[in-house]
């Protein structure tokens, strides 16, 4: 009898790249919604400076590797992250398809970018996630723009770092 493995072996030649596993078919979705569920550690702070790690981990590996993520990924992870963020339901579904989708336009107009270019398309998707995230949830008269700038900050000052993480498990994927 054969077992499952040898079977692949035989079939594998040399040249041709490794099938993907379950793991790293599933590695991208698993870490945003680790990244998401950050957000109900309790942390005690004056102001509420933690960035939106589901977001940040969701343009990472859209940056990193743009076939990483199927074109509805961000509205399962959206909804995923709306269950635990505290936002209004639909929120992180909405805006982050819609900057999913802007990233889609963007890739087509520059099809080659580098860092500085990915930190800076980041940013937008970030503050664009921010912004109307803030206006969706919030009353205007609400005065948490301080918060929200601390906020915004951090994210963006983060996001590298997040960029590094998908791009080193990327590398990963494409070794396997």
């Amino acid at each position: 009898m054969i077992s499952p493995a040898q079977r692949r072996r035989r079939l594998h030649r040399p040249m041709d790249p490794e099938p993907e596993t379950r793991w790293t078919r599933w590695r991208p979705a698993i870490t945003i919604m680790a990244g998401s569920l950050l957000t109900i550690v309790p942390v005690i702070a004056q102001v509420p400076v933690l960035p939106p790690l589901g977001l940040l981990l969701l343009l990472a590996w859209r940056l990193s590797d743009a076939e990483a993520l199927p074109i509805w990924a961000p509205l399962g992870l959206g909804l995923f992250d709306d269950l635990f963020s505290g936002q209004p339901f639909g929120c992180a579904m909405l805006l982050w398809t819609l900057t999913f989708l802007m990233l889609d336009v963007i890739d087509s107009k520059l099809p080659f970018r580098d860092f500085w270019q990915d930190w800076l398309v980041a940013t937008g998707g970030i503050a664009f996630c921010l912004l109307a995230g803030r206006w969706l949830a919030l009353p205007l008269g609400t005065h948490v723009d301080t918060a929200l700038l601390f906020q915004f900050l951090t994210s963006v000052l983060l996001f590298p770092l997040c960029l590094r993480m998908a791009a080193r498990w990327t590398g990963e994927r494409e070794e396997q």
